[in-house]
């Protein structure tokens, strides 16, 4: 049995590929044509995971598309009509893109040059919540447990809580439109000058910079209700009374501006992106993230009131906030908690994928999701072919121990390494396969990234990848978070040791890593315990102001573009000669 999961006409477009109730393959459309946060249909993907599973579009049984186009339609048709005339182009806009969705398999034939009549798979229309429930519950190896998807909006919802046990999810109940945590955080943030799509991480980021000075006014623009979840002012958002542009065509997707005049009249003048950033942006910051954390909270207490389970299974957007993850276990009743590595829209793919397997088919559950490897992978050969007439480099091809002790002593004398091994990750964190390597210890180490290859604002922290079983040691938590989903406090006697991955809150974004789930990087971070005492590694993404690198070949173009030190390809340790 074979299902294609795919989350196409949204944005981080994406594909996987399930057989027998197995996860054999998953990549973000990004990865494969290189524009950041790619949306429209995700042909690349679709074509590389048919290619993994060794089959044709002919040979699938069935496809599920993570959007349900048909549900919620006369209360879309009823906000189209009190916004008046003026928002029917953008309307037009926005039924394009559903029309391409309900066609799903007309796409798939004339993009793939497969016949319609060849094809025999039904396909699956999953609402866009519910995939995103899936995508943590179906394969986060709990019998029984509470789920949450947080996020933008997706037909027509921003937030779902439901109960999942076995080969089944209940939805419990849900947060429908205009009102969106999603939304407040990325409305703010384009308010403060971040209006990028996908910005909020940086306001994130920016948050412990300033103080939540305006705690108490955010708390009047998104209200707590009853039910234990919330409702925005509507008078303070451009979507709850018009259709704000948003493109999710082929390419990067954008959003239109959401905030209306009323933020200004509260707070001052918008900030310009690019401006300088005032210390009013900062306490802004401050004050959505802090807000952020307790509606957030606020919501998963209601839900364990409704769902009292110790297993806590979260998605969506939000979920990608990794310092309000840090803190459910100590501020909820949950214990054991389930992120999955793509929580935002990419991962809807996987979960569409076993919506269909576990519930529609009743199927029972077989997988449990440990890592996220799940892309290409390269061989030596490929490897070779990359490096081929690059006579500025110099290669040696190092094995075991002699590749892990090089690479680590490289670290630990302040060099630069670009880590290639293996399969891509899935989703949006670099987890030791497609990874930049550098010293924790070196108090220099930001601003030699940021100027030398990152380009990025200096206020974003850098991740730590720990070795799982030394986690106690250098955090005040020891929870696994495998998947660079959670934020947690240094301990105190580590924070002036590892001044580059210690965030100016004394917190870091850590990847705890396993043996069992990584063991070339695992042993990378060992060989540099042993040569310096600490068994933590400052880790970023592979790439240079685009999407993380797919191919060795990009790898080789970012590491010579750049002033990188060392790239480790495989068993490959090239430098530069020069």
């Amino acid at each position: 049995m074979l299902i294609l999961g795919i989350n196409a006409y949204h944005g981080d477009a994406s594909a996987a590929i399930v057989r027998d109730g197995k996860l054999l393959a998953a990549i973000e459309e990004e990865r494969l044509n290189r524009q950041k946060h790619c949306a429209g249909f995700p042909e690349l993907a679709v074509r590389f995971c048919l290619e993994e599973a060794g089959v044709t579009l002919a040979d699938l049984d069935h496809v599920a598309v993570s959007r349900d186009p048909s549900l919620r339609l006369m209360d879309k048709i009823l906000f189209a009509i009190k916004a008046g005339p003026k928002i029917l182009p953008k309307v037009k806009e926005r039924f394009s893109a559903v029309s391409k969705v309900k066609s799903i398999e007309e796409e798939l034939s004339s993009r793939l040059g497969v016949p319609a009549k060849d094809c025999r798979f039904k396909v699956h229309a999953v609402e866009h919540h519910r995939a995103h429930c899936a995508s943590a519950f179906f394969v986060s190896g709990f019998e029984e447990a509470a789920c949450a998807s947080i996020d933008g909006f997706g037909d027509f919802v921003s937030t779902m809580r439901a109960a999942g046990k076995g080969n089944r999810i209940d939805v419990v109940d849900r947060v429908e439109f205009p009102h969106s945590i999603g939304a407040f955080y990325t409305t703010l943030s384009q308010f403060i000058g971040f209006r990028k799509y996908g910005d909020e991480g940086k306001v994130m980021g920016l948050a412990p910079y300033g103080e939540p000075k305006y705690l108490q006014e955010m708390e009047r623009i998104v209200q707590p209700t009853d039910d234990k979840l919330f409702k925005l002012d509507r008078k303070y958002f451009r979507h709850a009374s018009e259709a704000v542009e948003m493109t999710w065509k082929e390419g990067s997707p954008s959003i239109g501006i959401m905030f209306t005049d009323r933020w200004a009249e509260d707070f001052g003048p918008a900030r310009e992106p690019g401006s300088e950033i005032t210390q009013r942006d900062m306490d802004l910051a401050a004050s959505l993230q802090a807000h952020c954390e307790n509606l957030i909270l606020n919501v998963l207490n209601g839900l364990h009131e409704r769902v009292p389970s110790e297993n806590l299974c979260l998605a969506g957007g939000v979920a990608l906030n990794c310092v309000a993850n840090g803190m459910i276990r100590d501020n909820t009743p949950f214990r054991e908690l389930f992120v999955q590595a793509a929580a935002g829209d990419g991962g809807t793919a996987i979960g569409a994928a076993f919506h269909v397997w576990n519930q529609v088919l009743d199927q029972p559950r077989g997988f449990e999701m440990k890592h996220a490897y799940l892309g290409p992978e390269y061989d030596g050969e490929q490897i070779d072919a990359a490096l081929e007439g690059q006579d500025a480099l110099a290669v040696e091809v190092l094995e075991g121990t002699e590749l892990y002790d090089r690479t680590a002593a490289a670290i630990a004398d302040g060099l630069v390494v670009g880590w290639f091994q293996g399969r891509v990750e899935f989703g949006p964190r670099a987890l030791g396969n497609r990874s930049i390597v550098a010293d924790p210890r070196r108090p220099d180490m930001k601003d030699i990234l940021n100027s030398r290859i990152k380009h990025r604002e200096s206020f974003r922290p850098f991740a730590p990848s720990v070795q799982v079983e030394r986690t106690a040691e250098y955090f005040e938590q020891d929870y696994p978070s495998p998947f660079m989903n959670l934020c947690y406090k240094f301990a105190e006697d580590w924070r002036d040791k590892l001044p580059a991955v210690d965030h100016v809150d004394h917190t870091g974004r850590l990847q705890t890593v396993s043996r069992e789930q990584n063991e070339r990087y695992w042993e990378l971070i060992e060989a540099f315990r042993r040569r310096t005492g600490v068994g933590l590694v400052l880790n970023t993404s592979f790439n240079e102001n685009e999407p993380i690198v797919c191919t060795p070949a990009e790898a080789v173009n970012c590491f010579t573009t750049t002033q990188m030190d060392v790239l480790v390809l495989g068993d490959r340790f090239v430098t530069k000669k020069s």
